[in-house]
């Protein structure tokens, strides 16, 4: 088996660069929300979309773009989507309406879903060497999680100094490095035989995502309603629509068969579910550091490394401890220390908690990342190289279904709850948002709106624990007959 040199490794730290990237652009806008609501004045609902809509175009896409990642060059698509990329993060840094930014994220989720399936599929195709390329997606999977953590701490940095635009600026000189490096270092890798492309099966894909989602925001917003109903409905008629019209075709845009698989059907569904209760709380966190116990945003940023730390320890650490212990066990074990993270946050309150806010997120960050490590390597691993755009696009779909879900859902939730506790005299910006509330009110009224915040942290706490316990046990019994010396790692 051949071993990686340098010019390999140097590959990969080029394909670490977009993943943390997208990564950091999941999670650096719940810093900047606060002044999102006072310069563009969004609706609740409108706050939702800004900061999901960028991870449902990602995950609608992500199965198109592996598959024609496998079809036209995984390299040539990665420095297509860098292009993408960089201009709509321009874009977005310069939006004047809560709509023109709601657009510009849409434009970055499609520059991102273009970038994330070619990574990991790069990785396999450069490190042919089992152990290394355990190495390998250990060090993708550090980037991932550290660039989630270190989101609030990019935007917390950024606020203190620039306006809020600048959390999108970031990204331009990011993607010039990798136009310039990447054609340079990565190889070139397609499938020799694609077959046909099917664009109604892209529509489809697209299309079964977007309803289910706006239903969400209508439950959230209105409750039970006749219009959310028939959204949901309507979602989940295309998804069944595009199950079966990948059944019927002989080059489907998702390999269904991949799902007969075990440990790959339950490995996706762990990232999903881990990622949804992750980023559903770091929708909240950063809102309740600032406008809650009043930290400013560089130092409530800096309350949050020790999450960011934990994350990349997490994915480091994961192989290394595969040596020892069976895969089930640790993908199951790290869900559960998740889910005990989330209980520690009953403990947080209106004038206190940081502590405890810390310790429990580090927690969250730690155990998510640990499973979710070894959960991609068994996703890639379970596919033929010559599908392997297609199976880390199905991975990718997962946490990226996953962080939009957790965002959309949770933070749905946490806002009926807000919603719920803060009065009419309030007026309606202070009922919308936090952000809101701060900007128009103060005295008692001021006070309980942070305590209808703080309560919805408290349900979303709960939400996280029995999910993450749930989702542990589960991983533990289904992945129970994948033994260590098949995860194995040397360094």
């Amino acid at each position: 088996m051949v071993k990686a040199g340098r010019r390999e490794w140097a590959a990969l730290a080029v394909l670490v660069l977009p993943v943390l990237l997208i990564s950091v652009d999941m999670t650096v806008l719940g810093f900047a929300l606060p002044y999102l609501s006072e310069d563009l004045a969004p609706t609740g609902t409108e706050q939702l979309w800004i900061v999901d809509i960028y991870s449902f175009m990602l995950a609608g896409l992500l199965v198109l773009m592996g598959t024609l990642g496998d079809r036209v060059g995984r390299r040539k698509l990665l420095l297509a989507g860098a292009v993408a990329f960089g201009v709509a993060s321009v874009l977005a840094a310069f939006a004047t309406s809560a709509w023109l930014l709601i657009a510009a994220r849409a434009l970055l989720g499609v520059g991102g879903a273009t970038l994330m399936p070619s990574t990991l599929s790069l990785i396999r195709g450069i490190f042919v060497d089992q152990a290394q390329r355990r190495v390998a997606i250990a060090v993708w999977s550090a980037g991932f999680s550290g660039g989630m953590a270190l989101g609030p701490v990019v935007g917390g940095w950024l606020l203190e100094h620039f306006w809020w635009g600048s959390v999108f600026l970031i990204n331009v000189p990011v993607m010039v490095v990798l136009l310039i490096a990447g054609p340079l270092l990565l190889p070139e890798a397609r499938d020799p035989n694609p077959g046909r492309f099917d664009p109604l099966s892209a529509v489809l894909s697209l299309a079964t995502m977007l309803p289910i989602v706006y239903g969400i925001k209508l439950f959230a917003e209105h409750g039970f309603d006749l219009k959310a109903v028939v959204s949901v409905l309507a979602g989940a008629g295309l998804g069944v629509l595009f199950v079966r019209r990948q059944q019927s075709l002989a080059d489907p845009m998702l390999d269904l068969a991949l799902f007969r698989n075990r440990e790959f059907s339950t490995s996706v569904v762990t990232n999903l579910l881990g990622v949804f209760a992750l980023t559903g709380l770091l929708f909240l966190v950063p809102q309740y550091l600032q406008l809650v116990l009043g930290l400013r945003p560089m130092v409530a940023a800096l309350w949050l490394l020790p999450t960011t730390v934990a994350g990349v320890a997490g994915a480091l650490l994961a192989a290394r401890l595969a040596r020892r212990l069976p895969v089930s066990t640790l993908v199951g074990g790290g869900l559960l220390l998740a889910a005990a993270g989330f209980g520690l946050l009953l403990g947080i309150g209106v004038d206190s908690g940081l502590a405890v806010l810390v310790v429990g997120f580090a927690l969250v960050g730690l155990g998510v990342s640990l499973s979710e490590t070894l959960t991609n390597d068994l996703i890639v691993t379970a596919a033929p190289p010559e599908r392997a755009g297609a199976a880390s696009a199905i991975s990718e779909t997962g946490f990226e279904l996953g962080g939009a879900l957790g965002t959309a859902v949770i933070g749905s939730v946490a806002t009926a709850v807000y919603r719920a506790g803060v009065p009419e005299s309030a007026g309606e910006a202070a009922r919308e948002t936090l952000g809101g509330a701060t900007a128009t009110v103060s005295g008692e009224l001021l006070h309980t709106a942070q305590a209808a915040f703080v309560s919805g942290l408290h349900v979303t706490a709960v939400l996280g624990t029995v999910l993450l316990t749930y989702t542990g046990v589960q991983a533990m019994i289904l992945l129970r007959r994948r033994r260590a010396v098949n995860v194995a790692f040397t360094a």
